[in-house]
């Protein structure tokens, strides 16, 4: 009887579903997403009757699509999960990078309002979207979004940041620091837009317009390595050596693992004449550089 029980259990829609259901989420634990689909669609289609159960499939179908690129199918599968009524956050993100991926920008752009809660047509979401398409590297894209976004409100936080990455990108040094310092204007109280500025001074080796700037940057947010590594190299040329060692050691207590940190401490060693100790940071630095290329 238990057993005609179990059998019974099995072959009604709901657990045929579940099973599949299951198979499915073990897969995509394993990141067999294309085993993961046709598991999930099995599921889906022995559970039409049941919303709530449809719509988990149906993110489920949609975040499969998604880790595969096969953004079309994931985009209509995500609509679905989101038309029953889900509210998950990562619906509306897949959804607006798989639109992104297809030059859906619109489309992206009001999934990405959704998720943040602002309008499809605010100034914020025009630069939400512009991030996003950043860090996709669609920069032409990016631009339109991030400048529509200053059209309809000249002083957003981070607009002309945004803008001054992408002319570093393009290595346009003249843009990146004109847009930078605009930030700051807008934005004075913002570590990034001063470290990034003091980048571009230092890519200009203008170490007396970089050094500042970085101080600046540190000031605000003592806990990021990256401008005392600036600040260690800045140093470093106007052979203020004993300042460039402080601050490549302050680097790497933040980060043990930045390479480039090892490598100028021991540039700096080296000219101090502790050329033993020197070289070590400099071996230190290539076994970091070893072990991140094997991963």
């Amino acid at each position: 009887m238990a057993a005609i029980a179990l059998l019974l259990m099995l072959f009604q829609p709901g657990a045929a579903a579940q099973t599949a259901f299951d198979r499915g989420a073990q897969l995509m634990q394993r990141r067999e997403y294309l085993a993961a689909t046709v598991e999930f669609q099995r599921a889906i289609e022995a559970e039409k009757p049941l919303p709530a159960r449809y719509r988990q499939i149906s993110l489920q179908l949609g975040q499969a699509y998604f880790l595969l690129g096969r953004n079309a199918e994931a985009i209509s599968w995500l609509e679905k999960a989101i038309e029953g009524g889900t509210g998950a956050g990562e619906a509306f993100y897949m959804l607006g990078n798989a639109n992104l991926q297809l030059r859906q920008i619109d489309r992206a752009r009001a999934a990405f309002a959704r998720l943040f809660g602002v309008a499809p047509d605010s100034a914020a979401a025009h630069l939400i979207t512009g991030r996003m398409l950043v860090r996709q590297e669609l920069e032409d894209f990016a631009d339109k979004e991030i400048r529509r976004a200053i059209e309809l409100d000249a002083r957003i936080p981070e607009a002309h940041y945004l803008l001054g990455i992408l002319a570093t990108y393009k290595s346009d040094l003249v843009t990146a620091i004109a847009e930078l310092t605009q930030e700051i204007t807008v934005n004075p109280d913002y570590a990034m837009a001063y470290y990034k500025l003091g980048d571009a001074y230092t890519r200009r080796e203008q170490w007396d317009l970089a050094i500042p700037l970085l101080q600046k940057s540190v000031w605000l947010n003592p806990d990021y390595s990256g401008p005392y590594i600036l600040l260690g190299k800045a140093y470093w040329k106007r052979d203020e050596l004993s300042n460039a060692e402080g601050m490549l050691r302050r680097a790497i207590d933040i980060d043990p693992k930045n390479q480039s940190a090892y490598y100028l401490l021991g540039e700096v060693l080296m000219r101090l004449g502790r050329e033993e100790e020197g070289r070590k940071m400099i071996r230190q630095s290539q076994q970091l550089q070893q072990r991140s290329e094997e991963k």
